[in-house]
């Protein structure tokens, strides 16, 4: 006997064998059971799914002489008719090469003829969205009346093509996908009966490249089987042309780090590797779904059913990863797989979509824009805590990322504390006083005093520097005083210059990015900053950052600057106010 595919031999032939779709099957067998057959049925659903199987079921079920639990008996006389081949009571009609009205007008002619051996004459129409439109039309009386003994299943993966008349004359009954862990189940028992020895991860991954379609899952499995002895993760993955997982995992990580020339240098050697540029598409796509399951679901080790060491490679990826750049990346290369089947240059086409991926800086989409605020944000608030600030391993392997992160608290605790546009921190909690946390006084300047002059008191951190000669020798103007309209004005020239000189003098960029958020009026002499953020506020209440601070004022002209909490000096006069009016015969007085 010639060898079968294994979709054709464990095709179900009773409703019990079939995998998953129970609320069609539990609707046939109860009309079987009750006697209440329709006259059309319509199965639509994916490729894949059951819908030919459960058609043909369901022509032996209604003709069997004694169905078994709604299934047929098999061992009838009527079944072991059926089962023999060119049995005229069950037809099948392929409607793609049949699909003109001479066809179906001979097929109105024939369905007038009783059945032979059974008690129903059942036409299987697969494919039916093929038929024309005439054909259609001269289909639809028969369709809607035809004699007691025909019954008409029409099967389609495509029901919006089918028109309206044909589709209100039929019981619709709609196939879903057959979810991974029972495309796993049939496969394992499939692999146990044929003697195939197997890992369940690849298993698992033949199951997930099925995509919910039992007959594809079955197809790849046969591939498999037929390239190694033993069914292996890594005979799935030569099988299906798919990249190496650690060199897919080492790619991602580049594109999520925004590190662009290691990210084409990785596309290169995957395509190097003659790689198909579709595949390497999907198997980011693929990738980047991984990534996503792991940042959003707790159980996505059960979800992903992935090998321990692989699942522990895409949670290190993923966990070092933002998720704006990880929903953007997804939509960047699915539009980019889009695009491949009409390139003339695939290649490119996917370079291009890795480049855009890894270089948020320069894409003004907002899930772009949104990353390098997280980005941002993140940085400020370990700096506020103290605490060093992870930084991605440009171009290594995920695997190699602790032992870099290792290296660079070892350089931080040996050197100090390094340069701020070097993107490393020191680890120790810094020391300052515990004053300039407090919001009843608002935070000044501290007083510049020589090496030899001794300390001054706590009182003089709030009085305004000494105004004399700045660090580049150059003589200090006055702030000129305005009136009251252009004061406004005038505090925005300074802070202005002030933000220049910082970026200038300074190479702390934290700090930069935190006085940008800064809003600046003049209270008389006194330069006045106000902020709404409780993180800037007390970042930039540390002595380092006020020293600094001080001398970029003192070189623009600034002899003094507050740091205030946005609406809470109008709060506390508000209140004091509202305390003086409820209570005016005590005295009230403000320390």
């Amino acid at each position: 006997m010639a060898h079968l595919s294994l979709y054709r031999a464990f095709r179900p032939d009773t409703f019990d064998k079939m995998v998953r779709q129970e609320h069609v099957v539990r609707i046939l067998k109860n009309q079987i059971e009750t006697d209440a057959i329709g006259h059309a049925y319509l199965f639509c659903g994916p490729r894949g799914t059951g819908k030919t199987s459960v058609a043909r079921i369901f022509a032996r079920a209604v003709n069997c002489e004694h169905p078994v639990n709604g299934s047929p008996c098999g061992k009838c006389a009527t079944c072991r008719a059926l089962a023999e081949g060119g049995n005229l009571d069950v037809m099948e009609i392929d409607a793609a090469s049949n699909n003109g009205v001479n066809e179906m007008r001979d097929l109105r002619e024939k369905v007038q003829y009783p059945p032979v051996s059974g008690k129903y004459k059942v036409y299987i129409i697969d494919e039916v969205h093929m038929l024309t439109d005439s054909a259609f039309n001269a289909l639809l009386k028969t369709l809607e009346e035809p004699p007691q003994h025909a019954i008409f299943i029409l099967a389609t993966t495509e029901p919006q093509k089918i028109p309206a008349t044909i589709l209100s004359r039929c019981m619709r009954l709609d196939f879903k996908l057959i979810p991974e862990e029972d495309l796993e189940n049939h496969l394992k028992r499939v692999l146990k009966e044929i003697g195939k020895e197997y890992d369940d991860e690849a298993v698992a991954a033949i199951a997930r490249a099925g995509a919910g379609s039992d007959r594809d899952m079955l197809s790849i499995a046969e591939m498999c089987i037929s390239y190694s002895e033993k069914l292996t993760y890594e005979s799935v993955t030569a099988v299906l042309g798919t990249a190496d997982f650690y060199e897919m995992c080492a790619l991602g990580w580049a594109i999520l780090s925004a590190d662009t020339a290691a990210a084409l240098d990785k596309t290169e050697k995957i395509l190097s590797e003659g790689k198909s540029v579709g595949v390497l598409c999907r198997d980011i796509l693929q990738f980047l779904n991984q990534a996503a399951v792991v940042r959003s679901c707790k159980n996505a080790d059960r979800i992903l059913a992935l090998p321990k060491e692989m699942f522990a490679e895409i949670k290190k990826v993923a966990e070092g990863a933002d998720g704006h750049a990880v929903l953007r990346a997804t939509e960047v290369f699915a539009k980019a797989e889009t695009d491949l089947r009409f390139a003339s240059s695939p290649r490119i086409c996917l370079e291009t979509a890795v480049i855009r991926s890894a270089t948020p800086a320069a894409d003004y989409n907002i899930d772009a824009l949104i990353a390098r605020v997280n980005e941002l944000e993140r940085q400020v608030s370990a700096l506020s805590q103290g605490k060093a600030i992870a930084v991605p391993a440009r171009a290594e392997e995920p695997a190699q990322a602790p032992e870099r992160e290792a290296a660079t608290q070892k350089s931080v605790s040996q050197k100090g504390a390094p340069r701020a546009d070097e993107g490393e921190f020191p680890t120790e909690e810094p020391q300052f006083e515990e004053a300039y946390f407090s919001y009843d006084e608002p935070l000044r300047a501290p007083e510049r005093r020589e090496k030899s002059a001794p300390a001054a008191p706590q009182a003089a951190i709030s009085s305004a520097p000494t105004v004399g000669k700045p660090a580049q020798g150059k003589p200090v103007q006055e702030p000129v005083k305005t009136a009251a309209g252009e004061g406004v004005q005038d505090a925005q020239t300074a802070f202005g210059r002030f933000m220049r000189t910082l970026r200038k003098t300074s190479r702390n960029g934290v700090l930069f990015t935190m006085c940008s958020d800064l809003e600046a009026a003049f209270e008389g002499n006194t330069l006045v900053l106000t902020t709404d953020s409780d993180t800037v506020f007390r970042s930039l209440g540390r002595e380092e950052h006020r020293t600094v601070m001080a001398q970029a004022f003192a070189q623009v002209g600034v002899s003094d600057f507050v740091l205030r909490m946005k609406g809470k000096a109008q709060d506390e006069k508000k209140g004091l106010e509202q305390l003086k009016r409820d209570f005016p015969d005590y005295p009230i007085e403000v320390k």
